[in-house]
């Protein structure tokens, strides 16, 4: 596709729903001889016209590693999405927060981190940042506009997730943003819970979105894939340190990304009805402390989560009462729909326990009970709750005899 064409593919997108814009963005079928998916280029050599293009890399496509046209699809499918100015694939989620970080970064920095991070991006940054005298301070994901506060004057970047790994605080992005920007401080945001369907992170003042596109994306359990979009100011550093660590994703699981796109908005709303629903009812159950759920009316983040986003996804979790910890093993285990296992954003139900106070630095983990974090994926939700049902019926049996 040409520039020019290009731009105007970009213009005319921008004029249509989100949801057409998933369907028909990143896809050019007159360009692929009438088939509707873009087709999977495998491939590391690309061959020049003339030594004159040879030696000026003087055209689209120059070398397997810097792109194909499968890579550009995906791109220019999720710039649109995010509303950002470019983009940039990486092997997993993981690689993409790290290689983000990275490009504005230097010895000598201090960066503020969300406590309620995703547990790898603090390992990050507690094994390899520390290593390359970048300081990291952890902060208070509920601190809002006064993260002005434990700004330094060499502070570089703000790292934010919303809602927090596993414990679910909303963050309110707009306030850390505007704070950040008066201070020439970049603001990074991990944004695959909400996907840049139910939170546009530029909008609401962050300079990158970070998506582990290996989740909502790609959304069928089958791929491993992470994406950069930047905004102009961010744009050369990421380009840089993108080609220097030679990053390039897969073809097929760039492929997969490219086919999950085209029923994103379905299978999120799908997730969110039956995670919602499965909240309420788990808020009613004897053996449940509390549930954390921003789209809850009576959760803390409600007000916010309600300001900025419009919508949630199938992740949340749930605080037990305290029971011995042999009861909730025995429950997960006796589960037949929901799997044990990690990540998220797939077709399947999973459950994973877990115990926050372990790992959170600037905060404390005010509850005593098991946590538990579910994802409700696409199956009935009946056969789901009547699952959770015998789950608890096995939990209650193991208090009751122990």
């Amino acid at each position: 596709m040409s520039e020019d064409a290009e731009q105007n593919s970009t213009q005319n997108a921008k004029s249509l729903s989100q949801n057409t814009q998933l369907v028909h963005s990143g896809r050019d079928p007159k360009q692929q001889h009438g088939f509707v998916n873009s087709p999977i280029y495998r491939g590391s050599t690309v061959l020049f016209p003339t030594v004159e293009a040879l030696q000026t890399n003087n055209q689209e496509y120059t070398y397997g590693r810097k792109g194909t046209p499968t890579v550009r699809n995906l791109e220019r499918a999720i710039v649109q999405l995010e509303g950002g100015s470019a983009c940039f694939l990486t092997p997993s989620g993981l690689s993409a927060v790290t290689t983000a970080i990275m490009a504005l970064v230097e010895a000598g920095d201090h960066i503020l981190v969300t406590d309620s991070v995703y547990q790898p991006t603090r390992r990050f940054c507690d094994a390899l940042l520390a290593k390359l005298n970048v300081k990291t301070t952890y902060y208070d994901p509920l601190i809002g506009k006064d993260i002005a506060k434990l700004f330094r004057p060499n502070t570089k970047l703000v790292f934010t997730e919303s809602p927090g790994s596993q414990t679910f605080e909303i963050q309110d992005i707009p306030a850390i943003s505007a704070a950040a920007k008066k201070n020439n401080i970049y603001v990074l945001m991990d944004n695959t819970w909400a996907t840049p369907l139910y939170f546009k992170a530029f909008e609401k003042g962050a300079d990158i979105s970070i998506q582990a596109a290996t989740k909502y994306i790609v959304g069928h359990a089958d791929a491993m894939l992470g994406a950069i979009t930047v905004n102009e100011k961010t744009l050369p550093h990421v380009k840089t340190w993108f080609e220097c660590f030679g990053l390039c994703a897969g073809p097929e699981d760039i492929f997969l990304g490219l086919r999950g796109m085209r029923t994103l908005a379905v299978r999120l709303k799908t997730h969110e009805i039956a995670a919602l629903e499965m909240a309420k009812w788990l808020q009613m159950r004897p053996e449940v402390a509390h549930v954390l759920h921003p789209a809850l009316a009576n959760h803390p983040g409600h007000e916010i989560w309600a300001r900025d986003f419009s919508g949630s996804s199938g992740l949340f979790s749930v605080v037990l009462k305290p029971v011995p910890f042999s009861a909730v093993t025995e429950m997960l285990e006796s589960l037949q729909l929901f799997g044990m296992g990690w990540s998220w954003g797939g077709f399947e139900s999973l459950a994973i326990p877990f115990h926050p106070q372990s790992y959170r630095t600037a905060t404390q983990w005010p509850h005593e009970g098991t946590a538990i974090r579910f994802h409700i994926g696409l199956e009935n939700i009946a056969d789901l709750i009547a699952d959770l049902e015998q789950g608890f019926a096995k939990l209650r049996e193991i208090v009751n005899h122990s």
